[in-house]
């Protein structure tokens, strides 16, 4: 299992410093470089990396970890949304609600093209909408709690089951920021 993660990880890995600061070479880059601001936008940058792939990286820790009906934690077991909620709790400090639909009704509608690491992906599993969900974890993948017997894995989105069941994605947001670690920023500002 690890073998198949460490692409993915390295894939992630090669991908975030783009996200990190604007070219220079454009007038707003100029202008920030001489405020002294690129050098911020450039630390937030990899401030907000940093937390998203913590946020991952939290979730594969739990790789493994047994599904159980109405389960929150790594002792107990885990359903898909007890899952995503102890993850976002433990990494970012945010408590989402308890229940996968109310998780999507909380979170900001994204296109499926805009999905990044961190983000929540739903899927109809039950004949309802919103009934399951997981966390992206990038390339087309993402973790979940998936059902009695199972165990928290990373499952590939373009499989058959998973692409007829796809219901939206969602993004976490936080006080005019976008991304997990807004959600993060805000939780703490809330403190």
């Amino acid at each position: 299992m690890c073998r198949r993660l460490l692409p993915i990880l390295l894939a992630l890995t090669l991908a975030l410093p783009a996200w990190s600061a604007p070219a220079q070479d454009d007038e707003m880059g100029r202008f920030l470089s001489d405020k002294g601001l690129l050098e911020r936008i450039g630390q937030m940058g990899v401030t907000v990396r940093d937390r998203t792939s913590d946020l991952v990286l939290n979730a594969m820790s739990f790789l493994g970890v047994p599904y159980r009906r109405g389960g929150h934690s790594a002792e107990t077991g885990f359903d898909c949304s007890g899952f995503v909620r102890a993850i976002y709790e433990q990494t970012l400090g945010l408590v989402l609600p308890r229940k996968a639909d109310d998780q999507a009704a909380v979170t900001q509608v994204i296109d499926r093209q805009e999905l990044q690491p961190g983000d929540l992906v739903f899927f109809n599993t039950m004949r309802r909408a919103f009934s399951h969900v997981g966390i992206y974890v990038g390339e087309g993948k993402f973790i979940h709690s998936p059902k009695p017997g199972e165990q928290v894995r990373v499952e590939d989105m373009s499989g058959n089951y998973w692409r007829r069941r796809f219901d939206g994605a969602r993004r976490v947001i936080g006080a005019g920021e976008s991304g997990p670690a807004a959600a993060a920023d805000a939780a703490r500002e809330r403190r």
